[in-house]
């Protein structure tokens, strides 16, 4: 398996309690930095969703895809249980990848 390659289903957030964005992709930091520059374009750019506060790696991209079709149909009130009991402070994980601080 290639390094690069891991089908990973993640969430950004605009803010803290802000906009929800729910993702599916094979290369997680390619992606978090596609959405923070903007070329991702779509929903994340128009409404300023690029703090990386959740994500979910699998074995196969089948299962990632099952899951994020899964999670999409979710309330936001047990994607918000799902993501606080793992990130309470809504902390941009993408930081660990070595992205830079997102301003408040």
């Amino acid at each position: 398996m290639r390094q690069d390659f891991q089908p990973t289903v993640y969430l950004l957030a605009s803010s803290r309690n802000g906009t929800l964005y729910t993702g599916v992709t094979s290369n997680l930091i390619q992606r978090i930095h596609q959405h923070r520059e903007g070329t991702f374009g779509g929903f994340t750019a128009r409404h300023t969703i690029h703090r990386l506060v959740w994500f979910e790696q699998h074995a196969t991209m089948e299962h990632a895809i099952i899951r994020e079709k899964r999670f999409k149909k979710w309330e936001r009130a047990w994607k918000l249980n799902l993501l606080e009991k793992d990130n309470p402070t809504w902390r941009d994980l993408a930081e660990d990848f070595g992205f830079p601080p997102l301003e408040q």
